[in-house]
């Protein structure tokens, strides 16, 4: 009989796994050195809501797999590029597999976060309840009227550090300038920063010595000196960076742009809000709550959304509100609709400010159907800390172009106006506009009627502005008759006083049983020039000062 071969042995060579084992064990250590160098650089969230997570975990499978054919690729012969091959899908294939696991995720998760898909669930993160305008936002007097926008404030921040001699040479001032309520007061607060890395190594100890605190209303620059510098900032280096600070104390966190703000004891913060995805994997951007740092001793703890300190103004940010809203007045009826036929839709417009209203910051913006025919049919008011969001349905003019018929009035003289506030003026809705110079100094007011913005009122001062507005309005019937500014007082002169003001005669007026006087100038109304102590008059006037309060007229009775 024929014998049968007998089956070699499998020879196991130990010496040339030990060897390739060893290249593995380089490789992935080579990697994970590449990866902690790129995340304390990069500093990506380790969190699969995040698209830089997926490009972070790409770099490493791509780092690894060059290494493993670096290592294991030879072209001495056939027979090694063949066991060399063989080794680098071997070594690869793990690396490989995640990256296609993690694309087909990212793909998923991409489709289910879609606003095709997903509209009504777009539609929901926000909730929007209607309000009433002069219920909700009260009349503030003169003292408490910001007038003060962003660009002034940087003009007179820089102006003031200037002033310092023993820090402008090392420091600048930062460009955020947050508006917040501080004490009751709308301010707006910025923080030193190093003017360069060499001046970083120079100062780096003591840290940043100061913060910047300018009054909206009085316009009164204040730089606060700090007992102990500022430690963590967004313009430090290293374990300082405020960034890098948050990465590694909260590793899978996204976090939005930090924002600068004071406690009620002049304590210096971080507020890091923190972003969660809520539809599919990337979609429904909002927030959770947010991480409060203190800048000095890097004492840092979350407060989930409604556990918050009220002292904080700003968690979710003005951009963030906004968007929410268009996805809220876009696919109220589906999204089909949002592109044909389009009823109901509407949009924010291109532009908004901040309202200080009982010790919070909402972000006010105009409403406009989305055919965009420069005029509003309401507006929103959105609470910075909380998201509340209120709706007040109120047809008139589009901001810029209120900001427009400001301009018509002072054309002569070529002042520009900065993007309008809103203000309760007697119950009316009413833009508010400074009026700047070409070199941005605020030489005179302007008041807008939302509803009517062909009454349009400016004044050197916010006084006469004001009464201007009111003559205007009872002029144009907007109040039935003078009683409706709930701002008419009757009785005897008491007391008459005269002053000459920029070189006008003003006439100030006390009525029997009351504190306050009543300003006027004789151009405004000639019989207070004939007016005599015993009188019996009625006075209406404005509403928002205290002290001393401007009249609209005054007539005998």
């Amino acid at each position: 009989m024929e014998k049968i071969p007998k089956k070699k042995a499998k020879i196991v060579n130990f010496r040339s796994e030990k060897k390739t084992l060893k290249k593995v064990l380089r490789n992935l250590l080579i990697t994970l050195i590449f990866g902690a160098i790129y995340f304390y650089i990069a500093l990506p969230p380790i969190n699969l809501k995040s698209e830089r997570f997926y490009g972070f975990f790409l770099l490493l499978s791509v780092v690894y797999c060059l290494l493993s054919i670096f290592s294991f690729a030879s072209i001495r012969s056939t027979d090694d590029f063949k066991t060399s091959w063989q080794q680098i899908k071997k070594t690869c294939a793990a690396p490989l597999l995640a990256c296609t696991a993690l694309l087909l995720l990212f793909i998923i998760g991409g489709l289910l976060s879609s606003v095709i898909l997903r509209s009504g669930s777009y539609k929901e993160l926000m909730t929007v309840t209607p309000g009433d305008f002069a219920a909700d936002v009260q009349e503030i007097s003169y003292n408490k009227i910001p007038m003060l926008d962003k660009a002034s404030a940087e003009r007179l921040g820089d102006r003031k550090l200037g002033e310092l001699e023993d820090m402008v040479s090392q420091f600048e001032v930062s460009s955020l300038y947050s508006q917040i309520n501080y004490k009751g007061r709308p301010v707006r607060v910025t923080y030193l920063e190093y003017g360069d890395l060499f001046k970083w190594f120079n100062n780096f100890g003591d840290g940043l010595p100061a913060y910047i605190v300018i009054d909206m209303v009085t316009q009164n620059v204040d730089v606060v000196r700090l007992e102990e510098g500022m430690k963590y900032s967004v313009g430090d280096h290293f374990g300082r960076y405020l960034g890098r600070y948050l990465r590694f104390n909260y590793p899978t966190f996204i976090f939005d742009t930090p924002g600068f703000e004071i406690d009620e004891n002049g304590d210096p913060w971080w507020v890091c809000p923190r972003i969660i995805k809520t539809i599919g994997l990337f979609g429904g951007t909002d927030i959770d709550g947010a991480v409060l740092v203190n800048a000095v001793t890097g004492e840092h703890q979350y407060y989930h959304a409604d556990e918050v300190p009220t002292w904080v103004d700003r968690v979710y940010s003005a951009d963030l509100l906004i968007s929410q809203y268009d996805y809220y007045g876009q696919y109220q009826r589906g999204f089909l609709n949002s592109l044909f036929g389009q009823q109901g839709v509407t949009v924010t417009t291109s532009g908004y400010n901040y309202i200080a209203l009982d010790d919070d910051v909402y972000v006010y913006t105009g409403i406009t159907s989305v055919g965009g025919d420069e005029s509003n049919i309401g507006f929103i008011l959105s609470n910075q800390r909380t998201k509340e969001t209120r709706y007040y349905s109120c047809a008139g003019a589009e901001e810029y172009s209120a900001m427009d018929s400001a301009e018509g009035m002072v054309q002569h003289l070529g002042y520009r106006s900065t993007f309008p506030l809103l203000l309760n003026i007697s119950g009316q809705p009413t833009y508010f506009i400074a009026l700047k110079d070409n070199a941005g100094l605020v030489k005179m007011y302007a008041m807008v009627n939302v509803q009517q913005y062909n009454i349009v009122s400016t004044g050197a001062t916010l006084a006469e502005c004001e009464a201007n507005y009111h003559k205007l309005m009872l002029q144009n019937h907007v109040f039935s008759d003078s009683s409706d500014t709930d701002s008419t007082f009757e009785g005897r002169v008491e007391d008459i006083r005269t002053a000459v003001i920029d070189g006008n005669s003003y006439y100030f007026i006390k009525l029997a049983g009351h504190a306050q006087y009543w300003r006027i100038s004789a151009a405004d109304n000639e019989l207070v020039v004939v007016l005599n102590v015993g009188d019996e008059v009625r006075i209406v006037s404005t509403d928002a000062s205290d002290g001393i309060r401007q009249a609209i007229s005054i007539e005998r009775k």
